[in-house]
């Protein structure tokens, strides 16, 4: 998620992060270096080399800060990010699965009755658009055992 700009509030003491669809509030406590009533933030920017997924700011005394998108998302228990974390690990367990696997690449795509390319989309782990149901069945084919727990979440 790109981040297309950042803003200082002093006021409320948190940072104003504007993306393509909303603006999120990021408190400076949570930055690291932190920012205190001695030591403002003078400037912040939209991190290009961060490829626009983060923010760099600087306060009175010189030090200098770095926050990336996730920790924003992560902050403001974003509900995408959280799917997109699952999303991100599932391919991830696979990929420890197919080292392990004496299984070839070839008999597993003809398995799960799909073509090479899906099969290489599902081990992409940047790739948010794919089926869990079809990642829990690569894991059932690769012998892991994938068992859900849900918790209730602990409040701050």
């Amino acid at each position: 998620m790109k981040i297309y700009s950042v803003r200082a509030n002093n006021r409320r003491r948190a940072f104003e992060v504007s993306t393509r669809s909303r603006t999120l509030l990021f408190p400076y406590v949570m930055a690291e270096p932190i920012s205190s009533s001695q030591d403002k933030v003078t400037s912040v920017e939209v991190d290009r080399e961060l490829g626009s997924e983060g923010f760099t700011y600087t306060l009175e005394s010189g030090l200098e800060g770095t926050v990336h998108i996730d920790h924003v998302l992560e902050y403001n228990k974003d509900t995408s990010y959280v799917a997109d974390l699952l999303l991100y690990k599932l391919p991830i367990a696979v990929q420890r699965g197919l080292k392990r696997s004496s299984l070839g690449t070839r008999e597993l795509i003809r398995r799960l009755g799909t073509s090479p390319s899906q099969f290489y989309r599902l081990l992409d782990q940047t790739n948010y658009k794919k089926s869990v149901r079809q990642m829990l069945v690569l894991l059932y084919l690769l012998d892991c055992e994938v068992d859900v727990v849900i918790k209730r979440r602990k409040t701050a």
